[in-house]
């Protein structure tokens, strides 16, 4: 349980520090995902599809750390 302690009776930033824990503890990620039924199937779809975009954006930029373009649908080395 999340408790927000209101100082100096400073409602607008024991709000803002609500709001930061709440969504520190994924809470609002959590009910927009219950909202609707969602089969296990499409999880899984979506844990992979995010999987993969996690791994194309590091390998994108390990690629321009080391002076790797794409030309042509292939990988260049930087002269």
């Amino acid at each position: 349980m999340t408790t927000i302690i209101v100082r100096n009776n400073n409602v607008e930033k024991a709000i803002r520090s609500l709001k930061r824990k709440v969504q520190k503890n994924g809470l609002i990620k959590e009910l927009r995902d219950r909202q609707y039924y969602q089969k296990p199937s499409e999880k899984k779809r979506e844990k992979n599809k995010a999987k993969m975009k996690k791994i194309f954006l590091a390998q994108k930029k390990w690629d321009e750390l080391n002076g790797i373009v794409i030309v042509k649908g292939k990988k260049v080395k930087k002269l």
